[in-house]
């Protein structure tokens, strides 16, 4: 019996996630189905956390992103559900991911492995759009921000391959300096050398 089209590109999708995985440090997955239909992929490299407060946003370095391909995949989108936390311009804090004109004009032959390679890119800030976000605070805390260069992480997904070491932990502010200690002159006296208790002695206390 001849397997349908769907079923087909099920499989293939596979096989090309499993050829990604085996080329990259970054990427690994857990797939449910046979062929799957659900994926759970991780990425492990530099992102963003939304910030404690008011601050800026916190390194991030473990991200988790659920794809279910639905019953008319692949001739439409899969469903993504970010399920770690995260600080982008489009996705949003309840986890939906703006994918952009993809998203709207979904092109069925975009494998698998492509839209992974996608939402890594997202993750390190090489692709973000502030013009449509998702996430308001993450859009304008993009635009105006200096202190970070994107990429955040300069590795491709398939990085085995491309040989580009991982990046440098991030610097830890420099300690406050220290107080200077002063010095505490004491005057003290010996009984025991009677000559010299009338001019006294200076001691230098640390």
């Amino acid at each position: 019996m001849r397997e349908s089209p769907r079923l087909r590109r099920l499989r293939s999708d596979l096989k090309v996630l499993e050829a990604l995985q085996a080329d990259s440090t970054i990427l690994h997955f857990e797939a449910k189905g046979t062929p799957p239909e659900t994926y759970l992929v991780r990425f492990r490299g530099n992102g963003l956390a939304p910030p404690d407060g008011r601050g800026d946003p916190r390194l991030q370095t473990s991200h988790a992103v659920s794809i279910r391909l639905g019953a008319s995949y692949p001739c439409e989108r899969p469903e993504l559900e970010w399920l770690t936390p995260i600080f982008h311009p489009n996705i949003s804090s309840a986890g939906l991911v703006c994918l952009g004109g993809i998203g709207k004009h979904w092109v069925p032959s975009l494998n698998l492995d492509e839209l992974c390679e996608m939402l890594w890119d997202m993750v390190r800030y090489k692709n973000f759009d502030v013009g449509s976000p998702y996430n308001w605070d993450a859009a304008r805390w993009a635009k105006v921000q200096h202190a970070s260069r994107f990429p955040l992480d300069p590795r491709p997904i398939r990085d085995k391959l491309a040989k580009v070491p991982p990046p440098l932990p991030p610097k830890r502010p420099p300690a406050p300096p220290r107080p200077a200690q002063q010095a505490t002159v004491v005057q003290e006296t010996r009984t025991e050398q009677p000559e010299l208790q009338e001019s006294g002695i200076w001691w230098l206390r640390e």
